[in-house]
Parts: C-alpha cells; sequence; structure tokens
C-alpha cells in the first residue's frame, strides 16, 4: 500500500470521511497549523480526531444546539451520562466557580416505536451544554480523555435527531431559546475544540453539511450489508473477536461468525497467548488515550480498596503527551514526572521509595515516543513489587506482536486505532489485565464495577475488519523500518536517529522481544538545524500527517505538533524540534528507500549548491 503526496488539509488517505490523519504536506504548514493561521485551517477537512472535531460530530452539535440551546453555549457531546458528568467535574476543578452550574446536560435516547429496536437497546448520546467561556476546557478534556463520540456515532444519531427518532430524556425547560438582536450578535455555533474556528461547519467544495446534505461514509461494507440498522449480533461477533485477537487466541482471516469456530493456528500464535488469560480481562475503549484515562481512574477507585489512596502517579520517560496531562489533571495528589526514563531517573525513584514515599502506578512506554527509548521493566516490576505500586504499560509502538511484557506488568494499555487497524479511519483501546498480577482479583472486580462499554457498533465492526490481517503486516513493517534505519544513520548532515534496534536501551527491549519480533514501525530522526529538518520534510514523497502504525509510511514533524507551545522544555528532555518522525508502512521496500533517499539528496543540494 502506497499513500503519496496528498493536499493540504486533505483526508489521508485520499476521500476516507473517517480518516485518522490529515495531510500537512510541509513543514511551515505544521507551523501554521500550530498557529491557528487562515490559510492552513481553512483548509483542514479533517485531523486526528481528538485534536480536530471531525465534520460529523460538529455537524451534529450544530443540530443538537439549533434545537436546545441558548445564547452563547456551545456543545461537546460523549457516548454516555456519565463522561458528560466527568466533564462537568473537570469544569468545576479548572473553571470558574459558576462555570460548572451553567452547564446543561442532556441524555438523548431513542423513541420506541420510532427507532429501530437494536438502537433502542443500545445507543447512548449525551451533550454538554457549556457557556462559551468554557471553549477551552472542552477542548482540553475532550484532548486529554478522548471522552467524546466518535464520527460514526455523530452521523448515525444526527440521522435518527432529523427523523424524530431521538429526542432528550427529559426535555429541557427553555430550550431553543432565540436571541434577541441583530443578526450578527446572535448564537454563533463554535468549533473552538477545533481551534478552527467554524471551519467544520462548512464544506468548502458545495456539500452543505449544515444544510442536511452530508451523505455519510459510503462504505459497501456496511451500508450494503447491514443497512443502516445496528445489527447486535454481528456487534458482540466483533467485539469478541476482538478481545480474543488482542488476547492471542483468535488468528483466523476468515469472515465473521466463521473465525470464531476455528481452531487456533499454533503456528501463527503469538506469544502473549496464556491459557490463564480471558478475553473478558481485556475491555474495549473508544480510543487508546481513553484507554489510558480510564485504567488511571479505575486504580484511583482501586486505591480506596489498596489503602493506596491520595498517592502520586508517576510518568516515567518522554511520553506521548496526553498520557501525563491526565496523570497531572486528573490525580488529585498530582504526578511525579521522569522526563528521561534512564538509569539515573531509576536510582532516584529507588532512593525515594527507600526513603518512604509512596506511588500509586507508574505509567510507561515500551518503547517510547518520539524517541524510542526502552525502559528497564524488570527493575520497574521488582520496584513495583516491593514498594507496592501498580505498573501500567503502553504497549502501542512496539505491539505484542514484537515484545512480551504482560507477565511484567499489571495492565497493558494500546491504542488500536494504530497499527493494529492500520486502515487510519476507525479508532479503538484496550487495557488487558495481567491475570498473574498479584492485584489481579482486585482489579477485574473494580474493572467489571467501573467499566461502560462505550464503543461503537460500526466502530468496532470496522476495527475487526480491519486486524484480521494484523499478524501478516508486522514482520513487512519491521523489514521496512530496519531498510531506513540503515539508509538514515548512514547519512551526511542527519544528527542521530532513534529506533529500539539502535538505541542504548536496546538489551532491555530484547528482553521482551518475542521469537519472530522485530523493533516495530516507528523511527524519529534529528537534524543539525530546524532549515535542515524543513528541507528533508519537504521534499519527502511520503503522506505527511499526524498519527502513526498506518499500512502506509506517514511522516510528521512530531515535536512540533505534539509540543509546539513548550519547545525549550521538550528540548531540555533531549526531545528537539529538528525532529521527522517515520511511522513506516506497507510499501515496497526498495521504492520506500528510494523516496527517502531523494529527500537526503534535496538535503545534500542545499550545501552542494
Amino acid at each position: 500500500m502506497s499513500v503519496s503526496y496528498s493536499p493540504l488539509g486533505q483526508p489521508i488517505p485520499a476521500d476516507t470521511p473517517h480518516a485518522v490523519s490529515v495531510s500537512l504536506p510541509t513543514w511551515r504548514s505544521n507551523v501554521g497549523y500550530e498557529e491557528g493561521q487562515e490559510w492552513v485551517t481553512a483548509k483542514m477537512q479533517t485531523g486526528y480526531p481528538r485534536f480536530f472535531v471531525q465534520k460529523p460530530i460538529t455537524a451534529l452539535a450544530e443540530l443538537i444546539l439549533r434545537l436546545h440551546g441558548r445564547c452563547n453555549e456551545g456543545a461537546i457531546l460523549f457516548p454516555c451520562p456519565g463522561a458528560a458528568a466527568r466533564f462537568c467535574a473537570f469544569v468545576k476543578k479548572h473553571g470558574a466557580p459558576d462555570d460548572a452550574a451553567a452547564i446543561r446536560t442532556l441524555n438523548f435516547a431513542p423513541v420506541p416505536g420510532v427507532a429501530d429496536d437494536a438502537a433502542t437497546k443500545v445507543l447512548q448520546l449525551s451533550a454538554a451544554l457549556y457557556p462559551n467561556q468554557c471553549a477551552k476546557l472542552a477542548k482540553i478534556f475532550w484532548q486529554h480523555t478522548g471522552e467524546g463520540i466518535s464520527s460514526r456515532r455523530a452521523e448515525y444519531c444526527r440521522k435518527m435527531l432529523e427523523d424524530g427518532a431521538l429526542t432528550p430524556k427529559i426535555p429541557s425547560k427553555d430550550t431553543a431559546r432565540d436571541c434577541k438582536g441583530p443578526r450578527r450578535y446572535r448564537r454563533q455555533v463554535s468549533s473552538e475544540i477545533n481551534g478552527v474556528q467554524d471551519v467544520a461547519l462548512q464544506e468548502t467544495d458545495g456539500n452543505a453539511v449544515n444544510g442536511g446534505t452530508y451523505h455519510g461514509e459510503q462504505v459497501r461494507f456496511v451500508e450494503e450489508r447491514y443497512g443502516r440498522n445496528l445489527n447486535l449480533e454481528m456487534t458482540g461477533q466483533a467485539k469478541l473477536a476482538l478481545r480474543r485477537r488482542i488476547a492471542g487466541s483468535l488468528t483466523s482471516t476468515v469472515d465473521l461468525p466463521k473465525s470464531l469456530e476455528e481452531p487456533v493456528n499454533l503456528e501463527q500464535q503469538p506469544t502473549r497467548s496464556d491459557e490463564a488469560l480471558s478475553p473478558f480481562d481485556i475491555f474495549l475503549y473508544p480510543g487508546g488515550m481513553n484507554a489510558i484515562y480510564h485504567t488511571h481512574q479505575t486504580i484511583l477507585t482501586m486505591s480506596n480498596v489498596l489503602g493506596t489512596s491520595n498517592r502520586k502517579a508517576i510518568c516515567f520517560g518522554f511520553p506521548y503527551i496526553d498520557t501525563l496531562k491526565v496523570l497531572e489533571k486528573f490525580n488529585p495528589a498530582g504526578c511525579l514526572f521522569y522526563g528521561r526514563g534512564d538509569s539515573n531517573d531509576l536510582d532516584d525513584l529507588e532512593n525515594r521509595l527507600q526513603s518512604g514515599e509512596r506511588f500509586l502506578a507508574l505509567f510507561c512506554e515500551f518503547p517510547s515516543n518520539p524517541l524510542l527509548r526502552t525502559p528497564d521493566l524488570r527493575r520497574l516490576k521488582a520496584l513495583a513489587d516491593n514498594y507496592d505500586f501498580l505498573l501500567v504499560v503502553d504497549e502501542t509502538i512496539g505491539n505484542f506482536l514484537n515484545i512480551h511484557i504482560l507477565p511484567f506488568v499489571d495492565v497493558v494499555v494500546s491504542s488500536l486505532t494504530k497499527v493494529f487497524s492500520g486502515d487510519s479511519n476507525v479508532m479503538g483501546g484496550a487495557a488487558v489485565l495481567n491475570p498473574h498480577s498479584r492485584h489481579f482479583q482486585t482489579l477485574k472486580r473494580t474493572w467489571e464495577l467501573e467499566y461502560e462499554d462505550m464503543y461503537w457498533p460500526e466502530d468496532a465492526i470496522f476495527l475487526e475488519r480491519n486486524s484480521r490481517d494484523f499478524i501478516s503486516r508486522i514482520a513487512r513493517i519491521n523489514d521496512n523500518a530496519e531498510a531506513i534505519v540503515s539508509l538514515l544513520s548512514a547519512a551526511a548532515h542527519v544528527k542521530d536517529v532513534y529506533y529500539p534496534m539502535t538505541s542504548d536501551t536496546r538489551p532491555f527491549y530484547d528482553a521482551h522481544r518475542t521469537p519472530k519480533g522485530g523493533y516495530g514501525g516507528l523511527l524519529s530522526v534529528t537534524f543539525h538545524n530546524l532549515d535542515d529538518a524543513a528541507t528533508f520534510y519537504d521534499a519527502l514523497g511520503l503522506a505527511k500527517g499526524p498519527s502513526l502504525g498506518t499500512n502506509f509510511t506517514l511522516a510528521s514533524p512530531y515535536t512540533l505538533l505534539a509540543h509546539y507551545n513548550e519547545l525549550e522544555w521538550a528540548e531540555s528532555l533531549g526531545v528537539p524540534a529538528a525532529l521527522v518522525r517515520f511511522s513506516v508502512g506497507l510499501e515496497d521496500k526498495e521504492h520506500l528507500v528510494d523516496l527517502v533517499a531523494d529527500a537526503l539528496r534535496a538535503l545534500e543540494s542545499k550545501y552542494t549548491v
């Protein structure tokens, strides 16, 4: 699969309505996006879903505000009342004294006799209508927690709302109150969550979202086979298949339900397979960040049982930004951050523990993003066992076909949006409980009490379909990535290349590498200055945008996108702005190497002219 250059603001892959990446093809366009420059924002047709509220969601929010809103209100949409309540609690903690009291929550339900029977059983939608001064907090909550609804749920709910098949359970008084005064002063529905004002409310090519001509995703797999009615039997099978595939007990690539009936192929069976690991020790979430958020929330709830309440969490190593933000903003006791995650940080942690400090849980990545450094997991486990804190590890980048870490942790979390799916058109996440953890029984009981299945049926069906060939894709991605690492490592004007295989932390990775495992598809390259990085990036004839784990190679100036407002802080922890991250895909290896070599030649020509 090869995806080449796409115009600014277009979905990647092209013509994919629910794409989770967007084209930012030049260094300058990334800067423009971060600074909210109109020449970039006006062209943004989509974006990564936690950073850009996709058009079907914005269109549904607009419709709800039109029907039930008041002057100067915005709306943030959730898949259940619990998520809306958590948003209100967040605003109460971080907003002005009266902000939370001003939020109105509408919980929608299907209308019996009008909606199809399946929808009446599973469909939930909650809208928190907030005063406009809370827009920034809404954006933060949406981004950090991943609690918002998916674009497919939004499409389905909007159609039901337009057809009169969806209504608030308790109609709000004074809804749809008209604003007074001239039209220019009347309520405007803001898409400030995107940081792109109103851009998501209109199509630039004439498809008026607000006018009702947005036709939704024309995907034959769902539209022709299942229609617009939810197929609950198929959804249940899809979610079971996903759990079994993650557990390692489902390797078949055939259609449901036949794949659930086939015996395990022992030759393909991943190492993680463990007779004690049940598919029901795996909990599915709408996204990877949502899995991390809920893992932290569940551990907080469990802390009262374990007697570990009022303890800080630990973020070990330079992480994906929102993991750190969740631990800082949602743990009442705060977070201890070790930004390098090296032996010195481990020594400091051990000294703290020996002196009597105690912690709730330690969160880390294996390996880390974007420096691909691997923590000393055996030493971390020893500390966790000796000093009674939980160990939560994000395996998204390593993935369970390359690494086997479950026996050494309490909880594994993962973004299924990435290489598990590969197709860049659906979100998903998972938390996997280690059945051999000393805290397993308490963890499992707490999870079963706290867990809400918020994963939208159509999203589950798409993810199950995408992930059927997950096993067969990984070896090729590993091989392609190693070829790019070799090319970049030998290139002039390249400063450093970051990859688990070439890192000084490789022994920690190899200690958990599976017999047939490789080093994954993610790598980063740094340059001696920003101009060199920009020249190289602009010359790449590859897809360029946010996200990772796609079946096609995807490049991004990661530090700019993730840390634009804190570049000096990132630099102080060894993450420079002059960094380009590659998520390597399934292209022909020679072709891929040629494309990267072309960009290196463009950089070299800058010095030889």
